[in-house]
């Protein structure tokens, strides 16, 4: 159990951002929170559990919950959070975990809606699940079944590079028998490319119509959601999908497949005007490439080298042949 002494000092004193629109945040006790979205405008909740890893497990939560509220359009607003600790936790960790928590939320201009902490003898490791909460103008609402035929499909930054992050974190002591430490560090640098609700917005203003957030599954579960929620066919060059070097090694050092890793920090776009869409993200430094087409009928087809084959649902993410939960 969380003590108030322990929440007040590794909860409530780490929590320093606020909004207008927040008439009520996290609260030793709290029940509920509540905020006041303005005129016109549409809520928009998105779960996000991480459950397959103890590494930075609440910052992962917290920036998957606002990437997913990213691609409706929105801009995050809060999350509402649930940690899980086994019972021999240091309190330490709990402060940790906040600290990064309301880091993430800080750099995207939210706050911590409210939390419920507990300890329990039921996980080994820290367990995190975020209810982001965002708001968008009701007009502007993007939805994953509003891909047509016809559309570019864009992919916002790399694949794989939450995986490859996780890896790196996680596995750290095996890698290092192949690869030099300054490769585990760049590896690690990639965290700072996980929150894409930035750029997402601008996406959305320029022609975005549809968009996905790519998480367990990889590109290829992705790819797999966004033609069945729309009822399109695609068709996708291999060679196009953006991937890290760092991410292609560690990738087969485990003998695991890039393209149906966790992907976190990569979103997919469908857009009438992908050239559009590629401009403005560009312009504000962000990074995104044209990886295909969606097509008329139910036909999903991976291109490479003139080879065409269809794409297959993914049923379980590569990672957790590696980190077993």
């Amino acid at each position: 159990m969380i003590t108030e002494s322990v929440w007040n000092r590794s909860v409530g004193r780490q929590l320093h951002n606020g909004r207008e629109d927040v008439l009520l945040q996290a609260a030793f006790g709290g029940d509920f929170s509540a905020a006041a979205p303005e005129e016109g405008e549409a809520v928009v909740l998105s779960e996000a559990p991480v459950t397959y890893t103890g590494f930075h497990a609440g910052k992962l939560a917290v920036t998957a919950g606002f990437n997913k509220i990213a691609a409706s359009g929105a801009r995050p607003l809060g999350a509402m959070i649930s940690l899980l600790l086994p019972t021999a936790a240091a309190e330490e960790t709990l402060r940790d975990m906040i600290g990064e928590m309301e880091q993430v939320c800080q750099s995207a201009g939210a706050v911590i809606l409210g939390e419920q902490i507990e300890t329990t003898r039921m996980v080994q490791a820290p367990l995190a699940v975020v209810t982001g909460v965002g708001t968008v103008k009701k007009e502007l609402l993007k939805k994953p079944s509003m891909a047509e035929p016809g559309m570019d499909i864009l992919a916002l930054n790399w694949i794989g590079i939450e995986g490859t992050l996780i890896l790196a974190g996680e596995k750290g002591e095996e890698l290092r028998t192949r690869y030099a430490q300054r490769f585990l560090d760049q590896a690690a640098e990639l965290e700072a490319y996980l929150p894409v609700w930035k750029e997402a917005q601008i996406a959305a203003q320029n022609g975005a119509a549809a968009m996905h957030s790519v998480s367990e599954g990889g590109i290829y579960g992705a790819l797999w959601e966004m033609a069945q929620s729309s009822g399109i066919g695609l068709e996708i060059d291999l060679k196009k999908i953006p991937v890290r070097q760092e991410t292609i090694e560690i990738c087969e050092f485990f003998d695991l497949n890039p393209y149906k890793m966790i992907s976190g920090g990569c979103m997919l776009i469908a857009s009438g005007n992908g050239e559009a869409v590629l401009r403005a993200v560009r312009q504000v430094g962000g990074r995104a490439e044209k990886i295909g087409k969606a097509v008329p009928g139910n036909d999903r087809v991976l291109i490479r080298d003139g080879e065409r084959r269809f794409l297959e649902n993914v049923q379980m993410d590569e990672i957790r042949k590696i980190i077993k939960t």
